[in-house]
Protein backbone atom coordinates (compact mmCIF):
# COMPACT_ATOMS: atom_id res chain seq x y z
CA UNK A 1 0.00 0.00 0.00
CA UNK A 2 1.30 3.44 -0.94
CA UNK A 3 1.75 5.72 2.10
CA UNK A 4 1.95 9.42 1.40
CA UNK A 5 5.06 10.96 2.93
CA UNK A 6 4.37 13.50 5.67
CA UNK A 7 5.11 17.12 4.92
CA UNK A 8 8.09 18.80 6.57
CA UNK A 9 6.61 20.62 9.56
CA UNK A 10 8.33 23.95 10.30
CA UNK A 11 7.48 25.98 13.41
CA UNK A 12 8.52 29.64 13.27
CA UNK A 13 9.03 31.41 16.59
CA UNK A 14 10.12 34.99 17.29
CA UNK A 15 8.16 37.28 14.96
CA UNK A 16 5.16 39.20 16.30
CA UNK A 17 3.20 37.25 13.73
CA UNK A 18 1.29 37.42 10.47
CA UNK A 19 -0.54 39.11 8.81
CA UNK A 20 2.42 41.49 8.99
CA UNK A 21 1.84 45.22 9.39
CA UNK A 22 5.53 46.15 9.64
CA UNK A 23 8.83 44.86 11.04
CA UNK A 24 11.72 42.90 9.55
CA UNK A 25 11.01 39.42 10.89
CA UNK A 26 7.27 39.90 10.42
CA UNK A 27 7.74 40.82 6.75
CA UNK A 28 10.09 37.87 6.30
CA UNK A 29 7.52 35.38 7.64
CA UNK A 30 4.78 37.03 5.55
CA UNK A 31 6.82 36.64 2.34
CA UNK A 32 8.07 33.14 3.20
CA UNK A 33 4.46 31.94 3.45
CA UNK A 34 2.97 34.18 0.74
CA UNK A 35 5.47 33.14 -1.94
CA UNK A 36 5.69 29.49 -0.92
CA UNK A 37 6.24 27.20 -3.90
CA UNK A 38 7.17 23.82 -2.36
CA UNK A 39 3.98 22.33 -0.93
CA UNK A 40 5.96 19.64 0.91
CA UNK A 41 6.45 22.20 3.69
CA UNK A 42 3.79 23.05 6.27
CA UNK A 43 4.56 26.26 8.15
CA UNK A 44 3.28 26.90 11.68
CA UNK A 45 3.68 30.50 12.85
CA UNK A 46 3.60 31.78 16.42
CA UNK A 47 1.75 35.11 16.72
CA UNK A 48 1.21 37.57 19.55
CA UNK A 49 -2.50 37.78 20.37
CA UNK A 50 -2.31 41.59 20.47
CA UNK A 51 -0.69 41.67 17.02
CA UNK A 52 -3.37 39.41 15.51
CA UNK A 53 -6.08 41.60 17.06
CA UNK A 54 -4.86 44.51 14.88
CA UNK A 55 -6.00 42.46 11.87
CA UNK A 56 -9.30 41.55 13.53
CA UNK A 57 -8.20 37.99 14.36
CA UNK A 58 -9.37 36.71 17.74
CA UNK A 59 -9.22 32.90 17.32
CA UNK A 60 -6.50 30.90 19.06
CA UNK A 61 -5.74 29.06 15.81
CA UNK A 62 -6.14 30.48 12.30
CA UNK A 63 -4.68 30.17 8.80
CA UNK A 64 -2.89 32.83 6.76
CA UNK A 65 -1.07 32.28 3.44
CA UNK A 66 -1.55 28.55 3.98
CA UNK A 67 0.39 28.69 7.27
CA UNK A 68 -1.18 27.34 10.45
CA UNK A 69 -0.92 30.18 12.96
CA UNK A 70 -1.41 30.11 16.71
CA UNK A 71 -1.85 33.05 19.08
CA UNK A 72 0.11 33.37 22.30
CA UNK A 73 -1.15 35.62 25.11
CA UNK A 74 1.71 37.71 26.47
CA UNK A 75 1.37 39.68 29.72
CA UNK A 76 2.90 43.14 29.86
CA UNK A 77 6.03 42.28 31.83
CA UNK A 78 8.14 45.17 30.53
CA UNK A 79 11.49 44.49 28.84
CA UNK A 80 11.10 40.74 29.48
CA UNK A 81 7.96 40.57 27.30
CA UNK A 82 9.78 39.31 24.17
CA UNK A 83 11.62 36.66 26.22
CA UNK A 84 8.37 35.45 27.80
CA UNK A 85 6.73 35.33 24.37
CA UNK A 86 9.49 33.28 22.74
CA UNK A 87 9.56 30.73 25.57
CA UNK A 88 5.76 30.39 25.68
CA UNK A 89 5.55 30.15 21.86
CA UNK A 90 8.28 27.52 21.62
CA UNK A 91 6.74 25.43 24.40
CA UNK A 92 3.36 25.60 22.67
CA UNK A 93 4.92 24.66 19.33
CA UNK A 94 6.68 21.65 20.88
CA UNK A 95 3.38 20.52 22.43
CA UNK A 96 1.64 20.90 19.05
CA UNK A 97 4.32 18.88 17.27
CA UNK A 98 4.04 16.14 19.89
CA UNK A 99 0.24 16.07 19.64
CA UNK A 100 0.40 15.92 15.83
CA UNK A 101 3.09 13.21 15.97
CA UNK A 102 5.23 15.23 13.58
CA UNK A 103 8.17 13.46 12.03
CA UNK A 104 11.47 15.36 12.49
CA UNK A 105 9.90 18.82 12.95
CA UNK A 106 12.02 21.93 12.59
CA UNK A 107 11.73 24.76 15.12
CA UNK A 108 13.09 27.99 13.63
CA UNK A 109 13.70 30.66 16.29
CA UNK A 110 14.24 34.22 15.07
CA UNK A 111 16.79 36.12 17.24
CA UNK A 112 18.76 35.03 20.32
CA UNK A 113 16.57 36.20 23.19
CA UNK A 114 16.09 32.95 25.17
CA UNK A 115 19.59 31.51 25.49
CA UNK A 116 19.48 30.85 29.27
CA UNK A 117 16.32 28.77 28.78
CA UNK A 118 17.15 27.01 25.53
CA UNK A 119 18.91 23.96 27.07
CA UNK A 120 15.74 22.38 28.50
CA UNK A 121 13.72 23.37 25.42
CA UNK A 122 16.32 21.77 23.16
CA UNK A 123 16.00 18.53 25.16
CA UNK A 124 12.25 18.48 24.42
CA UNK A 125 12.92 19.14 20.72
CA UNK A 126 15.49 16.34 20.61
CA UNK A 127 13.04 13.93 22.28
CA UNK A 128 10.65 14.57 19.36
CA UNK A 129 13.39 13.86 16.83
CA UNK A 130 13.26 17.55 15.91
CA UNK A 131 15.87 20.16 15.13
CA UNK A 132 16.51 23.67 16.40
CA UNK A 133 17.34 26.33 13.80
CA UNK A 134 18.22 29.86 14.87
CA UNK A 135 18.49 33.18 13.04
CA UNK A 136 21.06 35.11 15.11
CA UNK A 137 19.85 38.46 13.70
CA UNK A 138 22.34 41.33 14.26
CA UNK A 139 24.54 42.42 17.15
CA UNK A 140 21.68 43.05 19.61
CA UNK A 141 24.15 43.25 22.50
CA UNK A 142 25.83 46.28 20.88
CA UNK A 143 22.73 48.47 20.72
CA UNK A 144 23.11 51.74 22.64
CA UNK A 145 19.56 51.61 24.04
CA UNK A 146 20.47 48.73 26.37
CA UNK A 147 22.09 49.19 29.78
CA UNK A 148 25.33 47.32 30.50
CA UNK A 149 23.62 44.42 32.39
CA UNK A 150 21.11 43.97 29.55
CA UNK A 151 23.92 43.95 26.97
CA UNK A 152 25.66 41.25 28.96
CA UNK A 153 22.44 39.23 28.98
CA UNK A 154 22.10 39.55 25.19
CA UNK A 155 25.67 38.43 24.60
CA UNK A 156 25.36 35.47 27.00
CA UNK A 157 21.99 34.54 25.48
CA UNK A 158 23.50 34.63 22.00
CA UNK A 159 26.32 32.35 23.13
CA UNK A 160 23.90 29.72 24.44
CA UNK A 161 21.67 29.88 21.37
CA UNK A 162 24.73 29.25 19.19
CA UNK A 163 25.80 26.39 21.44
CA UNK A 164 22.46 24.55 21.24
CA UNK A 165 21.42 25.31 17.65
CA UNK A 166 21.56 22.51 15.09
CA UNK A 167 21.87 25.18 12.40
CA UNK A 168 22.27 28.97 12.39
CA UNK A 169 20.77 30.72 9.37
CA UNK A 170 22.54 34.08 9.00
CA UNK A 171 21.08 36.80 6.77
CA UNK A 172 24.48 38.49 6.56
CA UNK A 173 27.88 37.08 5.58
CA UNK A 174 29.45 39.37 8.16
CA UNK A 175 27.24 37.87 10.89
CA UNK A 176 28.07 34.34 9.73
CA UNK A 177 31.80 35.14 9.90
CA UNK A 178 31.37 36.63 13.39
CA UNK A 179 29.47 33.54 14.62
CA UNK A 180 32.15 31.20 13.25
CA UNK A 181 35.00 33.23 14.80
CA UNK A 182 33.54 34.24 18.18
CA UNK A 183 32.01 30.84 18.94
CA UNK A 184 34.55 28.56 17.31
CA UNK A 185 34.61 26.38 20.46
CA UNK A 186 31.10 25.13 19.60
CA UNK A 187 31.95 24.36 15.96
CA UNK A 188 28.67 26.00 14.91
CA UNK A 189 26.97 24.82 11.75
CA UNK A 190 25.96 27.91 9.79
CA UNK A 191 24.54 28.85 6.43
CA UNK A 192 23.89 32.15 4.71
CA UNK A 193 20.48 33.09 3.31
CA UNK A 194 19.89 36.79 2.80
CA UNK A 195 16.82 38.86 3.63
CA UNK A 196 14.68 39.77 0.63
CA UNK A 197 12.86 42.78 -0.75
CA UNK A 198 9.98 43.64 -3.05
CA UNK A 199 10.92 44.75 -6.57
CA UNK A 200 7.55 46.02 -7.80
CA UNK A 201 7.16 49.75 -8.35
CA UNK A 202 4.55 51.71 -6.40
CA UNK A 203 1.05 51.55 -7.83
CA UNK A 204 0.55 55.22 -6.89
CA UNK A 205 1.21 58.15 -9.22
CA UNK A 206 1.87 61.87 -8.80
CA UNK A 207 -1.85 62.53 -9.12
CA UNK A 208 -2.94 59.96 -6.50
CA UNK A 209 -4.86 61.62 -3.62
CA UNK A 210 -2.68 59.87 -0.99
CA UNK A 211 0.43 61.27 -2.65
CA UNK A 212 -0.88 64.83 -2.99
CA UNK A 213 -2.22 64.89 0.56
CA UNK A 214 1.03 63.63 2.09
CA UNK A 215 3.42 65.91 0.16
CA UNK A 216 1.23 68.99 0.74
CA UNK A 217 0.81 68.25 4.45
CA UNK A 218 4.58 67.85 4.93
CA UNK A 219 5.50 70.74 2.58
CA UNK A 220 7.84 68.54 0.54
CA UNK A 221 8.57 68.65 -3.21
CA UNK A 222 9.11 65.58 -5.40
CA UNK A 223 12.78 64.77 -6.09
CA UNK A 224 13.84 67.60 -3.79
CA UNK A 225 14.66 65.76 -0.58
CA UNK A 226 17.13 63.38 0.99
CA UNK A 227 15.38 60.53 2.79
CA UNK A 228 15.97 58.17 5.68
CA UNK A 229 13.62 55.47 6.98
CA UNK A 230 14.30 53.49 10.14
CA UNK A 231 14.20 53.24 13.92
CA UNK A 232 15.30 56.42 15.67
CA UNK A 233 18.14 54.96 17.75
CA UNK A 234 21.74 56.16 18.28
CA UNK A 235 23.45 53.25 16.48
CA UNK A 236 21.71 54.25 13.24
CA UNK A 237 23.81 57.44 13.33
CA UNK A 238 20.99 59.96 13.16
CA UNK A 239 23.12 62.46 15.07
CA UNK A 240 25.92 62.23 12.49
CA UNK A 241 23.51 62.49 9.56
CA UNK A 242 21.68 65.50 11.02
CA UNK A 243 24.86 67.37 12.02
CA UNK A 244 26.50 66.71 8.65
CA UNK A 245 23.37 67.63 6.70
CA UNK A 246 23.18 70.93 8.59
CA UNK A 247 26.81 71.61 7.58
CA UNK A 248 26.06 70.98 3.90
CA UNK A 249 25.11 73.64 1.33
CA UNK A 250 22.09 71.83 -0.09
CA UNK A 251 18.78 73.64 -0.38
CA UNK A 252 16.91 70.33 -0.41
CA UNK A 253 15.08 68.92 2.62
CA UNK A 254 16.16 66.05 4.85
CA UNK A 255 13.04 63.94 5.37
CA UNK A 256 13.16 61.53 8.31
CA UNK A 257 10.45 58.85 8.38
CA UNK A 258 10.69 57.51 11.91
CA UNK A 259 8.78 57.45 15.18
CA UNK A 260 10.12 60.00 17.68
CA UNK A 261 7.09 60.19 19.97
CA UNK A 262 8.20 60.29 23.63
CA UNK A 263 11.76 59.61 22.48
CA UNK A 264 14.48 60.81 24.90
CA UNK A 265 17.13 60.55 22.20
CA UNK A 266 15.10 62.92 20.01
CA UNK A 267 14.87 65.54 22.78
CA UNK A 268 18.58 65.20 23.58
CA UNK A 269 19.51 65.61 19.92
CA UNK A 270 17.28 68.63 19.46
CA UNK A 271 18.91 70.31 22.45
CA UNK A 272 22.45 69.53 21.32
CA UNK A 273 22.15 70.26 17.58
CA UNK A 274 19.27 72.79 17.37
CA UNK A 275 18.08 70.95 14.26
CA UNK A 276 14.62 72.42 14.84
CA UNK A 277 16.11 75.78 13.79
CA UNK A 278 17.00 74.36 10.36
CA UNK A 279 13.87 74.33 8.14
CA UNK A 280 15.42 71.64 5.91
CA UNK A 281 15.27 69.02 8.69
CA UNK A 282 11.80 67.49 8.61
CA UNK A 283 10.66 64.74 10.96
CA UNK A 284 7.46 63.53 9.33
CA UNK A 285 6.46 60.59 11.56
CA UNK A 286 5.84 57.08 10.31
CA UNK A 287 4.22 55.91 7.06
CA UNK A 288 2.40 52.57 7.34
CA UNK A 289 0.89 52.68 3.84
CA UNK A 290 3.45 50.55 1.98
CA UNK A 291 2.48 51.84 -1.48
CA UNK A 292 2.87 55.44 -0.33
CA UNK A 293 6.18 54.65 1.37
CA UNK A 294 7.44 53.04 -1.82
CA UNK A 295 6.41 56.13 -3.82
CA UNK A 296 8.23 58.40 -1.33
CA UNK A 297 11.40 56.30 -1.74
CA UNK A 298 11.15 56.32 -5.54
CA UNK A 299 10.81 60.09 -5.66
CA UNK A 300 13.58 61.01 -3.22
CA UNK A 301 16.66 62.76 -4.60
CA UNK A 302 18.85 60.42 -2.52
CA UNK A 303 18.65 58.01 0.39
CA UNK A 304 20.91 58.31 3.46
CA UNK A 305 21.71 55.21 5.49
CA UNK A 306 23.68 55.29 8.73
CA UNK A 307 23.04 51.83 10.19
CA UNK A 308 26.18 50.16 11.54
CA UNK A 309 24.81 47.42 13.84
CA UNK A 310 23.04 44.34 12.53
CA UNK A 311 22.81 42.17 9.48
CA UNK A 312 21.02 42.75 6.21
CA UNK A 313 18.84 45.76 6.93
CA UNK A 314 15.34 45.69 5.32
CA UNK A 315 15.14 49.48 4.89
CA UNK A 316 18.45 49.44 2.98
CA UNK A 317 17.23 46.73 0.59
CA UNK A 318 14.01 48.69 0.00
CA UNK A 319 16.06 51.82 -0.74
CA UNK A 320 18.32 49.97 -3.18
CA UNK A 321 15.26 48.65 -4.99
CA UNK A 322 13.44 52.00 -5.08
CA UNK A 323 15.72 55.04 -4.70
CA UNK A 324 18.01 56.16 -7.52
CA UNK A 325 20.96 57.38 -5.40
CA UNK A 326 21.94 55.70 -2.12
CA UNK A 327 24.57 57.22 0.19
CA UNK A 328 25.62 54.69 2.83
CA UNK A 329 27.83 54.68 5.91
CA UNK A 330 31.06 52.88 5.03
CA UNK A 331 30.81 49.70 7.14
CA UNK A 332 31.07 46.02 6.23
CA UNK A 333 27.34 45.26 6.52
CA UNK A 334 26.40 47.99 4.03
CA UNK A 335 29.24 47.20 1.60
CA UNK A 336 28.24 43.53 1.59
CA UNK A 337 24.64 44.34 0.68
CA UNK A 338 24.95 47.27 -1.74
CA UNK A 339 28.20 46.49 -3.57
CA UNK A 340 28.75 49.00 -6.38
CA UNK A 341 25.10 50.08 -6.22
CA UNK A 342 25.78 52.87 -3.72
CA UNK A 343 28.24 55.58 -2.69
CA UNK A 344 29.88 55.28 0.75
CA UNK A 345 30.65 57.99 3.32
CA UNK A 346 32.76 58.38 6.43
CA UNK A 347 31.16 59.99 9.46
CA UNK A 348 33.02 63.32 9.26
CA UNK A 349 32.76 63.58 5.47
CA UNK A 350 29.03 63.26 4.81
CA UNK A 351 28.49 67.00 4.32
CA UNK A 352 31.13 66.96 1.55
CA UNK A 353 29.44 63.96 -0.08
CA UNK A 354 26.07 65.75 -0.02
CA UNK A 355 27.64 68.84 -1.61
CA UNK A 356 29.26 66.64 -4.27
CA UNK A 357 26.01 64.88 -5.15
CA UNK A 358 24.07 68.12 -5.50
CA UNK A 359 25.40 68.38 -9.05
CA UNK A 360 25.35 64.70 -10.01
CA UNK A 361 24.69 64.24 -13.74
CA UNK A 362 21.66 62.36 -15.01
CA UNK A 363 24.03 59.80 -16.52
CA UNK A 364 25.85 59.09 -13.22
CA UNK A 365 22.55 58.98 -11.39
CA UNK A 366 21.21 56.44 -13.89
CA UNK A 367 24.36 54.30 -13.49
CA UNK A 368 23.95 54.18 -9.68
CA UNK A 369 20.25 53.42 -10.07
CA UNK A 370 20.94 50.57 -12.49
CA UNK A 371 23.74 49.14 -10.31
CA UNK A 372 21.60 49.13 -7.16
CA UNK A 373 18.65 47.50 -8.91
CA UNK A 374 20.96 44.86 -10.44
CA UNK A 375 22.40 44.13 -6.98
CA UNK A 376 18.93 43.52 -5.55
CA UNK A 377 17.76 41.45 -8.54
CA UNK A 378 20.85 39.27 -8.36
CA UNK A 379 20.99 38.62 -4.62
CA UNK A 380 17.92 39.84 -2.71
CA UNK A 381 14.66 39.16 -4.56
CA UNK A 382 12.07 37.36 -2.40
CA UNK A 383 11.71 34.61 -5.02
CA UNK A 384 15.42 33.82 -4.69
CA UNK A 385 15.31 33.89 -0.87
CA UNK A 386 12.21 31.67 -0.68
CA UNK A 387 13.82 29.15 -3.08
CA UNK A 388 16.92 29.00 -0.84
CA UNK A 389 14.83 28.45 2.30
CA UNK A 390 12.67 25.76 0.72
CA UNK A 391 15.70 23.86 -0.60
CA UNK A 392 17.21 23.95 2.88
CA UNK A 393 14.05 22.98 4.79
CA UNK A 394 13.07 20.11 2.51
CA UNK A 395 16.59 18.76 2.21
CA UNK A 396 17.77 19.02 5.78
CA UNK A 397 16.31 15.78 7.19
CA UNK A 398 17.26 13.90 4.04
CA UNK A 399 20.90 14.40 5.09
CA UNK A 400 20.53 12.02 7.99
Amino acid sequence: MFVKEQKQQVYIIGSKGIPAKYGGFETFVEKLTEYQVDKNIQYHVACMTENSAKSGITEKHFEHNGAKCFNIDVPNVGPAKAIYYDIAALNYAIALAKKNQDKQPIFYVLACRIGPFIGSLKSKIKALGGKLFVNPDGHEWMRAKWSYPVRRYWKYSEQLMVKHADLLICDSKNIEKYIQEDYAQYKPKTTYIAYGTDLEKSKLTKSSPEVNNWYQAKNIQLDNYYLVVGRFVPENNYETMIREFMKSDTKKDFVLITNVEKNKFYEKLKKETNFDQDPRIKFVGTVYDQELLKFIRENAFAYLHGHEVGGTNPSLLEALASTKVNLLLNVGFNLEVAGDGAYYWEKEELHKVINKFENISKKDRAILDNNSLHQVLRYFSWNLIIKSYESLLVGVNGEN
